[in-house]
């Protein structure tokens, strides 16, 4: 069906979510695959929130995508790129889209632990291509089918399903090990209640500088900012998930007072909440109707489930 995916642009956009089985749930934030069908020289425009790490195998040109950072207009851009990785981001990622169909996987850092094995801190607020990389030449099979505009979607989520099911046996017992440790830290940083690493580090069960080190190993971050960083991205989901009504029912009770949501938003998406509430989101919107069609609504996106929903942020 055709809709207004912005307001100078009509067009079609059809995004499908699609839960992973049970046992790779737990490594995925979600998978997609997303289409968008625009005028010849037309593009939709969108600002993602901060996110997990992301594989994208796009099939058509006309996109590109970049770390948006008003203070640095020169950031680099990967423009028509098949295969664009970015890392853990507490930026805002800006996109645009021609006509184009791709398949989306977001990966949970136990998710990147398994299947990529990089230092995350080494990926923070990056996009590259995944063909030059030598960290994901592994995935570049995948990348060819899943790339292919020809390609049905239930071939190319078999053969997804089958090549992640490779990769996660061959797993060595050490490193079994260390995502016990990463799990303890997804579970509690799921936690809406932590203010702060003190109680962070508790909740994990661990001392205070094991969590730094395996949050800037596997998260990319310190303990410290995903804490800021998920509860800035509880309060957009919330925002987005009210359809955009109002800002003051969805800031986070953290939160000290407006102005210091008002920073803080500014730090992770180069923008003021006014100005963002001003944008279109065709993307962002199309992601939230799916969630409601296929999971319901609303989803409290203070919880986020371990099963392959993307019930909640998961930030």
């Amino acid at each position: 069906m055709a809709r207004l995916i912005s307001p100078d642009v009509e067009g079609r956009l059809d995004v499908r979510f699609i839960a992973p089985p049970d046992d790779l749930a737990e490594y995925f934030t979600m998978i997609y695959r997303l289409e968008v069908e625009v005028d010849e020289g037309e593009k939709v425009v969108d600002f993602i929130h901060p996110e997990w790490a992301n594989l994208r195998f796009v099939s058509g040109a006309n996109h590109s995508m970049q770390i948006f950072d008003p203070a640095n207009p020169a950031a680099p851009t990967l423009d028509n790129v098949s295969f664009p990785v970015n890392g853990p981001t507490t930026r805002s990622i800006r996109f645009e889209l021609g006509t184009n169909r791709l398949w989306g996987i977001g990966l949970r850092p136990l998710g990147w632990a398994r299947f990529v094995g990089q230092p995350a801190s080494e990926w923070v607020n990056t996009i590259r291509d995944g063909r030059k990389e030598p960290a994901f030449a592994k995935f570049l099979p995948l990348a060819d089918v899943l790339c292919d505009p020809a390609g049905k979607d239930e071939r190319q989520w078999e053969s997804l399903i089958r090549f992640f099911r490779g990769l996660s046996a061959k797993v060595s017992d050490s490193d079994r090990a260390e995502e016990t440790r990463i799990r303890a830290i997804q579970a509690a940083k799921e936690n809406p209640y932590l203010a702060n690493s003190d109680e962070f580090a508790e909740a994990a069960g661990m001392h205070k500088r094991t969590l730094e080190r395996l949050c800037k190993k596997h998260f990319g971050f310190s303990p410290r900012t995903l804490i800021r960083r998920r509860r800035m991205n509880r309060s957009l989901a919330d925002f987005m998930l009210s359809d955009g009504e109002n800002w003051t029912r969805s800031i986070d009770r953290h939160y000290h007072d407006q102005p210091h949501f008002v920073r803080e938003f500014r730090t992770f998406m180069g923008m003021s909440p006014t100005e963002y509430a001003e944008l279109p989101h065709p993307i962002t919107a199309a992601f939230m109707d799916e969630r409601r069609r296929v999971w319901g609504s609303p989803v409290r996106a203070d919880i986020a489930p371990l099963d392959g929903r993307p019930g909640g942020t998961d930030v």
